[in-house]
């Protein structure tokens, strides 16, 4: 069947790495595909929609407001924006010059990633200054202490697979030195899916994405007390206008945020635990191929997601993971495993984007790689 993807001449990917932007986000369930296509057939005043959109989503993360983004990254420059200019429109306007406002926003050196652009680039976007505290993989409270000064406008906590977990500050020791000095704690939880655990941290502002683990379209969400959301949101008017959001992907955040709701009250805890036993089950399929040792871990920033995880020996390979992983995504249908590892000869296959038949067809495309020739022995053997 003939897809605008085919007319565009694309092939729809097979996603085993997870729910990554880099691969469109989530597949959408038919309700918030069916919201979003509500949206599209009719006009309404966007500052009405944000605000009503807001409270519903504020709701779900127990916060007094929130603010709907075009996505986490968004997000981060919209909340250190807030923070150093507030609601004043002729501040709002200057950004991203802050001024004379403090615009420092101290975060813990491993923290400072890059998860498809870097982080600092977003906190400057908002007017802030970034300012790295102790060593990557070592960071004390004297190290964020001292790197507060009267120029600070906010610490920056970043929750993610990408920070580096060893040695950093704990969420609730970066509150309680912000909570010391006055000053405003910023989260970025872009991947996480309960809500309400972060917004109850104790930090100011939590930054999530819509398209992830909520299961939403590319969006996201700023949630905290309605002072700083509102400011927030003012910054439509300045720096986040080239990041505004259209009425579709509002209606399809508030949609996903109410399944993902729904699940959670039909007690569907049980779904890790089923992923968990799928990836049991494949990594004893795959264990054993021609260089493959597979087992199942545990998702490295600590959430409640089991991976099958593969190591690669390139002797009984006949590669190495960054080469196999590469002749994987340029076969048909392109195959994308989780590859943050490749370096260290490790690979991943995460559950959550994968149907039964397209898992099947992960097992057998590693089966025939790995069974058949490797990718040198042809020209060998011509020779």
């Amino acid at each position: 069947m003939s897809t605008l993807y085919t007319e565009l001449g694309l092939a729809p990917a097979l996603n085993a790495n997870g729910r990554m932007t880099a691969l469109g986000g989530s597949r959408l369930s038919d309700g918030v595909v069916d919201a979003m296509a509500e949206a599209a057939r009719s006009h309404v005043v966007m500052d009405e929609l944000l605000t009503a959109a807001g409270r519903e989503l504020a709701r779900a993360a127990g916060t007094e407001d929130a603010c709907p983004t075009t996505g986490a990254a968004a997000g981060i420059a919209l909340a250190v924006a807030a923070v150093i200019a507030g609601t004043d429109p002729a501040r709002i306007e200057a950004l991203p010059d802050p001024g004379d406002r403090p615009h420092e926003v101290v975060l813990q050196k491993g923290h400072a990633v890059h998860f498809g652009a870097p982080v600092r680039q977003m906190i400057a976007l908002g007017g802030g200054t970034p300012v790295e505290a102790g060593a990557a993989n070592r960071v004390r409270r004297a190290h964020l202490e001292g790197a507060i000064g009267p120029r600070t406008a906010a610490l920056l906590y970043v929750q993610s697979h990408h920070a580096v977990q060893k040695g950093s500050l704990s969420l609730a020791e970066t509150v309680a030195v912000g909570r010391a000095h006055g000053v405003p704690v910023l989260v970025d939880a872009a991947a996480e899916s309960e809500l309400r655990t972060w917004t109850g941290s104790g930090a100011d502002l939590v930054v999530f994405s819509g398209g992830k683990a909520l299961g939403g379209p590319t969006s996201g969400l700023v949630c905290g007390p309605a002072g700083l959301v509102a400011a927030c949101r003012a910054q439509y008017a300045g720096i986040g206008r080239p990041m505004k959001v259209g009425k579709e992907t509002v209606l399809g955040l508030v949609r996903a945020v109410r399944e993902h709701e729904e699940r959670r009250g039909a007690g569907d805890g049980s779904a890790p635990a089923r992923e968990r036993e799928r990836m049991a089950r494949l990594a004893a399929r795959l264990d054993g191929l021609p260089g493959v040792t597979a087992r199942v871990v545990r998702d490295e920033a600590g959430r409640d997601i089991h991976r099958a995880e593969l190591t690669i020996d390139p002797a009984g390979a006949g590669r190495d993971a960054g080469a196999l992983a590469a002749e994987l995504a340029a076969g048909s249908p392109p195959v994308f495993l989780r590859d943050h590892h490749a370096a260290t000869g490790r690979l991943a296959v995460d559950p959550r984007p994968l149907t039964p038949d397209e898992e099947e067809t992960v097992a057998r495309r590693l089966t025939e790689l790995l069974s058949g020739p490797g990718p040198g022995h042809a020209a060998a053997d011509a020779g």
